[in-house]
């Protein structure tokens, strides 16, 4: 007898048992049909062990009541004393109800999982077939069907079987029940029968043998006529017997239905004929398949039907999917494809959408698919379509990174099992995990998960789909892909024949040294050649893109040596896809940024990352030269730091700015120019600073400790305060000092001599990296003057000699390194010179015009063509300069946003002052902009500065290819820069010499 208020040990035994509800599980257990094994610990801990034990015994109840007389117990005599007919009976019992339910409709199915032979735990198609042979009509092939079903989810629940298998055997099952389903519509028709053959194929999951328990069975249809036979009405047969096959397995009857048979993937989806003959299908494939269609094929087996003509259709399609990948815009079709199917779930359903989210199973099997339609044109190992079986070979082959497909595959079987489980519960095709505690309770314990089982699962699932989101984003996205997918397919693997015709038609200069160069990179069975290999047809394409494929290829070669014995480089390349083609860009755009990369080869890691190209802040660079400067032993040391940072640095511009205007395969050139230009000359000019900053404390240190008995400023002026500093652009500067309290002026006169004579010293010393020139000369009285003043100095001369042309040069003054406060005092000093009040007189304005005129009689260089001379030329960066520069003196004073030493803010700030109008403003910018970017072009393809284009052809040919011409135009290019130019020499004319 019970104790009121306590609970009966029977209670606290199926609560521990894992039941949620033991008052129902304890009157489940006072059944009648129970009395005989409602004691037996073996039994309740059998149930206790199921995915939900409430479940499972009110399913065993149930199949216990519906007993034919007689046979109770017997089941029960087996229940207890037989240990795999109780796990796999309670198995079932626990995880699904729709299998409950069918157990006590057909009370005598638990008797398929009493036998426990080879051939029964690892059955096929052939034993599928016989347990369908004698189902005649839908509802028995229903229940013939459903006791199968049960058999596969005995051994998965049990574990038997693993994920992959089972998804095999129901792949079978349904191939079986296709055979008997045709086998029901024949002998329904058999007039059509005889008419024609008619070849089923399966195509999706059942076609990879990887189904799921409930899902559309995909198929395709093909027919031909008997032999002789008429073709249409033949083709009319085979629609009658394939739309009964169809509907054999999807309508609903007293027991339910299957599965819906689709075959929505055939040509011309539903607009097309559901049977169509062999020749129509490859003439569709032929002439107007899309993509998708392509990879569905990937999937495509023959399981039903006329095996002949099956397996004729499978080996005449076959070519045509693995030459899909060369179809134009195959890789982005695909990739457009997986995201409109996201775009497409609702909103509140994405983050529980297991197959078609975010990290889902289709991120794992497009990415696969997309691989092998890829590389599987040559290599055939990769012909599967089993999505584990295809990852395995992708592994193997070196396509995807070991470690990579070790995490796909296991987060693959995790998320495949967990949408196993979620549908064999209630045998309803759902991908959405489910939101009930219980639910996912349940779902949990089938996943062997016991001690927190929704907390456990929940952590495991969005671990797996996080890697799977983090690894499809390399393998599906990556533009490798899309660039391999343009190659013939002779070329994903290097033959050394193909490879000769390849770097021939492309127009390598010297295909035999760019052999040597394949030959050193992609020789030998080791990982690393496997990966040079698939890579390399790759960047020979992106080579070819440039104007010299040759020092491309070459280039990478000297990164590869020095990188090759690095972990992380050829991985870097294989699976960052933007990684190898911004090096490819890098590589073969000209001689600079080759050559910063050869000193500093680690910095390829940049190339990889989304945020590596952008510039750094001056802030960011000031701080890590300094501290660099600061740790240095000598002051040689110390600049040799400063220069690294400075190589590194240059070196992310470069690339930047290269890959910007070559533009890559998901990312167009940048179509502002302005915005590049803006984007090199801030960088290259604050770097300039940073590195002036640094060889000064360092010269500072070196000779007079921590503080210098003087204060001290540079102050940047020309391109260099401006902030438009190119790559090969010397730094203009004046350099300014103010004696500290107690200090003898000359004393710290010569202080300051010294420190600019070391500074100088130290940024001449012999170095490979691109020089940096300090140059005063834009200093009051020019080379006859002294090097430097002290404010007080400055202000004398300005108040009593300042000429026109140094109130210009003053335009573009600003503090770039050493004291702050001297360098802003400095600025207030010359803002009255360089912004006068009420403007500039007429006679100052004239001898403007007459200075900028001499220049351009006496500066340029003999035999210039002054058409094409970017910095003295017409229309060139002299002329726009010069005339925004005017504009300023004579308005700064009245409109606060003149006073910039940016020319294009000076020139937008005019234009939106209405002193320049649209039109005119718009030609002068194009054109400064385009002189500009000439000058870093020549720098990025010579190596070494120039105001003019190249005259030798290939470095002609790789300007145009930065500026964004194509190959063969630079005709069209100097036409254009002569045009431009033109344009805005004539504005210049106007507002410049007319004003």
């Amino acid at each position: 007898m019970t104790v009121p208020g306590r609970r009966s040990s029977t209670f606290i035994r199926l609560l521990r048992s894992g039941f949620t509800d033991p008052s129902a599980a304890a009157r489940l257990l006072e059944a009648d049909a129970l009395a005989a094994v409602r004691t037996d610990p073996v039994l309740l801990d059998a149930l206790g062990a199921t995915a939900d034990p409430d479940l499972a015994l009110l399913g065993l109840v149930r199949l216990a009541e519906a007993q034919p007389d007689g046979e109770l117990p017997g089941l029960l005599d087996t229940l207890v004393s037989a240990k795999p007919l109780r796990d796999r009976l309670l198995g079932v019992l626990g995880a699904s109800e729709a299998l409950g339910d069918h157990l006590a409709r057909h009370p005598r199915d638990w008797l398929g999982l009493v036998t426990y032979e080879a051939a029964d735990l690892h059955p096929g198609l052939p034993e599928f077939e016989r347990g369908l042979a004698d189902a005649h009509d839908p509802v028995a092939l229903r229940v013939s069907y459903r006791r199968c079903l049960i058999s596969i989810a005995a051994r998965d629940v049990c574990a038997t079987i693993d994920v992959a298998q089972t998804a095999a055997e129901l792949a079978d099952l349904a191939t079986a029940t296709l055979r008997a389903a045709l086998r029901i519509a024949t002998a329904a028709a058999p007039e059509d029968a005889a008419l024609c053959r008619l070849g089923v194929i399966a195509m999706g999951k059942c076609g990879g043998n990887e189904l799921n328990y409930v899902s559309d069975v995909d198929v395709i249809f093909v027919g031909d006529a008997a032999p002789g036979a008429d073709e249409g009405k033949a083709l009319q047969a085979a629609t009658r017997l394939a739309s009964h096959l169809m509907r054999i397995c999807s309508e609903t009857t007293v027991e339910g239905t299957i599965w819906p048979v689709d075959a929505n993937l055939r040509p011309e989806g539903r607009n097309g004929p559901l049977v169509r003959t062999l020749a129509s299908h490859l003439a569709y494939y032929q002439r107007w398949a899309k993509t998708w269609e392509f990879q569905a094929l990937l999937k495509a087996r023959a399981v039903a039907g006329d095996a002949a003509l099956g397996a004729e259709y499978i080996d005449a399609i076959s070519p045509l999917v693995w030459q899909a990948a060369e179809r134009e815009n195959f890789v982005a079709d695909v990739q457009k494809m997986r995201r409109r199917v996201v775009d497409n779930i609702p909103a509140a359903q994405v983050h529980r959408e297991l197959k078609l989210g975010p990290g889902g199973l289709r991120d794992v099997e497009f990415a696969v698919q997309l691989l092998q339609l890829v590389h599987g044109r040559s290599d055939a190992t990769l012909h599967s379509g089993s999505t584990l079986d295809a990852l395995h070979a992708l592994a193997a082959g070196g396509y995807v990174g070991r470690a990579d497909a070790a995490q796909l595959h296991d987060a693959y079987r995790f998320l495949r099992a967990m949408e196993h489980r979620i549908q064999l519960y209630r045998l309803r095709r759902t991908h959405l995990v489910p939101e009930d505690e219980n639910d996912l309770r349940r779902l949990g314990r089938s996943m062997g998960l016991r001690t927190e089982p929704v907390a456990e699962l929940n952590k495991a699932w969005r671990r797996h789909a996080s890697v799977v989101r983090r690894l499809h984003e390399k393998l599906f996205y990556r533009p490798l892909l899309d660039a391999v997918a343009q190659l013939t397919p002779g070329e994903t693997r290097l033959s050394p024949r193909a490879a000769g015709q390849r770097l021939e038609a492309l127009g390598y200069a010297d295909p035999a040294a760019a052999l040597r160069h394949l030959e050193a990179l992609a020789s030998g069975v080791t990982r690393k050649a496997a990966i040079q290999r698939t890579l390399l047809p790759v960047m020979l394409g992106w080579f070819a893109d440039s104007a010299d494929p040759d020092a491309g290829l070459l280039n990478f070669r000297k990164v590869s040596d020095a990188l090759g014995k690095t972990p992380w480089y050829l991985r870097l390349l294989r699976d960052e896809g933007a990684a190898a083609e911004n090096l490819a860009r890098v590589l073969s755009a000209g001689r600079l940024a080759p050559d910063l990369l050869m000193r500093a080869p680690e910095a390829v890691a940049l190339l990889g990352d989304p945020e590596g190209l952008q510039p750094r802040t001056n802030e960011a660079l000031q701080q890590e030269v300094l501290a660099a400067v600061g740790r240095a032993e000598n002051p040689e040391a110390a600049v040799a730091a400063a220069r690294g940072v400075r190589r590194r640095e240059l070196f992310r511009t470069t690339a930047a700015d290269i890959i910007g205007s070559y533009g890559t395969e998901d990312n167009p050139a940048e179509e502002d120019h302005g915005a590049l230009v803006d984007r090199v000359g801030g960088a290259v000019s604050d770097l300039t600073a940073a590195t002036v900053a640094g060889a000064l404390r360092a010269a500072v240190h070196s000779h007079y400790g921590d503080t210098l008995p003087t204060r001290f400023a540079v102050i940047g002026v020309g391109r260099f305060g401006g902030h438009e500093l190119g790559y090969g652009s010397d730094a203009d500067v004046l350099f300014v000092h103010e004696p500290r309290e107690g200090v003898d002026e000359q004393e710290a006169a010569k202080a300051a001599q010294n420190v600019i004579a070391e500074m100088r010293r130290l940024l001449q010393l012999p170095t490979t990296d691109p020089p940096l020139l300090i140059d005063a000369d834009l200093r009051p009285e020019g080379r006859s003057g002294p090097l430097v003043r002290t404010l007080s100095s400055y202000a004398a001369y300005y108040r009593r000699w300042s000429l026109t042309w140094e109130s210009q040069a003053l335009l573009r003054a600003e503090p770039v390194a050493g004291d702050a406060e001297l360098g802003a005092r400095f600025i207030e000093l010359i803002d009255p010179l360089r912004y006068p009040a009420e403007g500039l007189g007429e006679d100052a304005a004239r001898e403007i015009r007459r200075l900028k005129a001499r220049m351009e009689s006496e500066r340029l260089p003999r035999g210039a063509d002054p058409t094409l001379h970017t910095k003295l030329g017409r229309g060139g960066l002299s002329d726009v300069e010069w005339t925004v520069q005017l504009i300023q003196m004579r308005h700064a004073w009245a409109e606060p946003g003149l006073r910039t030493t940016r020319t294009r803010e000076a020139l937008a700030a005019a234009h939106a002052a209405g002193l320049i109008p649209t039109e005119e403003a718009q030609i002068l910018d194009e054109a400064w902009v385009l002189a500009t970017r000439v000058r870093n072009a020549v720098m990025l393809v010579r190596g070494r500065a120039g105001d003019t284009f190249p005259t030798e052809a290939r470095e002609l040919a790789a300007v145009g290819r930065y500026l964004g011409y194509a190959e063969g135009t630079v005709g069209e290019m100097l036409d254009d820069y002569r045009r431009i130019t033109r344009r805005a020499r004539a504005v210049v004319e106007e507002l410049f010499y007319g004003g």
